[in-house]
């Protein structure tokens, strides 16, 4: 079994509720059990003017899947909510994104873990932290080292 953390996130039709039902859907993936979830938070887009607001969270599962097929199940379950690909930053019905996958690095077309932008996003350390709070990134340190970097961007949570 793995352990591996996934970052949700939504800013088209009714993110919050989205949000939610992938939760749930993430449960569900073959050889795949869902640890923890992090509470909701709110944070404005990033590097993307004029666009919605984007609900987040973050999930601890445990798989007996590999990180590519893990992955493929991610884009499964976004197909699922609409999920469509026009454009990099483009507004989206859920995203999610397969942020570490035990403490493997791995560098190969079209995965990338840890992800590789995720110690730079408040809104992906926030709710990370807040179920792993002794989290790491490798090659990057700690999550919440990391985190005093992004203190411009504000992430609020949400009421449950």
């Amino acid at each position: 079994m793995s352990l591996a953390y996934i970052g949700l996130g939504a800013n088209l039709g009714q993110p919050d509720r989205q949000v939610r039902t992938a939760l749930a859907a993430l449960a569900t993936v073959p050889g795949t059990r869902l640890l923890a979830a992090s509470s909701l938070y709110r944070s404005a887009p990033l590097g993307v003017p004029e666009q919605p607001e984007f609900t987040n969270a973050v999930a601890a599962i445990e798989t007996t899947l590999g990180a590519r097929p893990l992955l493929e199940a991610l884009l499964a379950i976004e197909a699922r909510f609409g999920r469509t690909r026009e454009s990099a930053g483009a507004a989206r019905t859920l995203d999610l994104d397969l942020l570490l996958y035990g403490e493997r690095t791995i560098e190969e077309p079209g995965l990338v873990v840890p992800h590789p932008r995720m110690h730079e996003r408040a809104f992906v350390l926030v709710p990370l932290l807040e179920i792993a709070p002794d989290a790491s990134i490798p090659g990057k340190g700690r999550a919440a080292a990391l985190l005093a970097a992004c203190k411009d961007q504000e992430v609020k949570k949400m009421d449950s």
